[in-house]
């Protein structure tokens, strides 16, 4: 009786995590790729970044954003060392010739937030009327600044959210890690195409600076080491929901790298999952707790299927149904960042993909963990 149950039950959510994966592929095919500019800009922008301890990639992310096709006149970087303990400030000292500003925190007693408070302090600064965040470490081509200003100018957005991709992988691991974090890449758009914004990235994320003010910045959110990015898209989503745009375009892509071990990269994603516990939004809370549900599903039914042979076929058809779902959505996604190669990690990733679920569910939503050399929560 209880089998059946856990049977019946597999298979219902195995139907709603189709349909879900369903819409999202609609709300990715809703967004339209952005028109190119006509005229000259007109917007001064602001790019921000808060670093510690990038010593080995600062001065290739500042050469990038140098080097960008849009006006040298309607445009300012900042960069807030993070009380870095290499030489991160010292190469950004380096650029003040070129223009570019470098804010150091002194903070003297320990938050839980510095990077927040970086970016506060950034945009306290800011002469921009849009603000770009990205991270100390990415890389870009010469029209990513242009493509996303040019959206802006061209849409009633209060918030932009840009793609972001891995690259140069090194290993079969980090490959794996490119794929999976498309298919979030992907499900953050699609939320945004659908008019239902739920998660973006910091590292490639604008916004206008008097919605930030308006709004009282990341007041609320602030205690909490992660979500200058997704839990600030909500707020603003709260006010201005149908202001918030996607930029789909291949030259508005930010470029960064995948972690190189596991355990770089459960801190990561522990970081990542940690901002799910103040979600206000019910919604949102719901369809994450479903998803977790059916990869607990699958799971478990694998086990059973030790004890139980009939819970063999219940396994096939849920991963099965799995793999399919997520090829469905990630054939254009893939594309989109022309790396379509990817796909075929995804049969390991589907099933493996449900056990990284479970496990950072859990753990990102208790206790603490290390990250940039601290201990936060």
């Amino acid at each position: 009786m209880v089998l059946n149950l856990i049977s019946y039950f597999s298979l219902f959510l195995t139907v709603f995590y189709g349909l879900a994966i369903i819409y999202f592929r609609y709300g990715w095919d809703r967004i339209v790729a952005p028109s190119k500019r006509r005229g000259s800009a007109r917007t001064f922008v602001s790019i921000l970044i808060a670093a510690r301890n990038e010593e080995d990639k600062i001065a290739l992310t500042i050469e990038d954003i140098l080097n960008q096709d849009y006006p040298q006149e309607l445009s300012e970087l900042i960069v807030v060392d993070d009380h870095s303990t290499d030489r991160t400030a010292e190469i950004i000292a380096g650029y003040a010739d070129r223009g570019v500003k470098l804010l150091r925190l002194n903070e003297n007693e320990p938050l839980n937030s510095y990077k927040k408070k970086a970016i506060t302090e950034a945009i306290k600064l800011a002469k921009g009327e849009l603000l770009i965040t990205t991270d100390a470490d990415c890389r870009m081509n010469s029209r990513w600044l242009s493509t996303i200003v040019s959206f802006f100018e061209t849409h009633d957005c209060k918030l932009i959210s840009s793609p972001v991709v891995f690259f140069e992988e090194k290993s079969f691991f980090e490959r794996l890690q490119t794929l999976e974090f498309l298919y979030l890449i992907g499900l953050g758009a699609a939320t945004i195409g659908n008019k239902k914004p739920s998660t973006c990235n910091g590292a490639n994320l604008a916004y206008r600076k008097d919605v930030f003010e308006e709004l009282k910045g990341f007041q609320g959110i602030d205690e909490l080491a992660s979500g200058d990015d997704e839990l600030f898209l909500h707020k603003v989503a709260s006010k201005y929901p149908h202001n918030i745009g996607f930029c789909k375009s291949y030259d508005a892509l930010v470029f960064t790298h995948a972690k190189p071990n596991m355990s770089e990269f459960i801190r990561q994603r522990k970081r990542w999952a940690s901002k799910s516990t103040r979600y206000k939004d019910k919604k949102i809370v719901a369809l994450g707790v479903s998803i977790w549900l059916f990869n607990v599903l699958v799971v478990l039914n694998a086990v059973l299927a030790f004890f139980y042979p009939s819970s063999l076929a219940v396994v096939l058809v849920l991963l099965i149904s799995k793999g399919l779902a997520e090829l469905y959505f990630l054939i254009p996604v893939t594309g989109f960042v022309k790396r379509r190669e990817l796909l075929l990690y995804l049969p390991l990733l589907t099933c493996i993909h449900a056990i990284y679920i479970i496990y950072i569910g859990i753990a990102g939503n208790t206790g603490k963990y290390m990250w940039k050399g601290r201990l936060v929560k």
